[in-house]
């Protein structure tokens, strides 16, 4: 949505995803490393894309950068950028 908003700010962007609790998310891919390695990495995409020049800035709560540093430093990083 922000990339969209960089590229197109006038189109009205709408984003949608299944209401699905993050359990049983986690149980349909059937690996709770990986999920978590996938949402620190999507959150450092937030994060950077727009010192990047990717996507619009996005201000994040405290609470969420502090579990993002926690969680990279307790080793989820599989989808960080390098």
């Amino acid at each position: 949505m922000r990339l969209c908003r960089k590229v197109w700010p006038e189109v009205e962007v709408i984003c949608a995803s299944e209401p699905i609790e993050l359990a049983d998310y986690i149980a349909g891919i059937g690996d709770p490393r990986l999920v978590l390695d996938m949402l620190v990495g999507d959150l450092q995409r937030v994060i950077e894309y727009p010192t990047l020049g990717f996507a619009i800035d996005q201000e994040l709560p405290n609470n969420v950068r502090d579990a993002y540093n926690r969680l990279v430093e307790a080793g989820y990083t599989g989808r960080l950028m390098t």
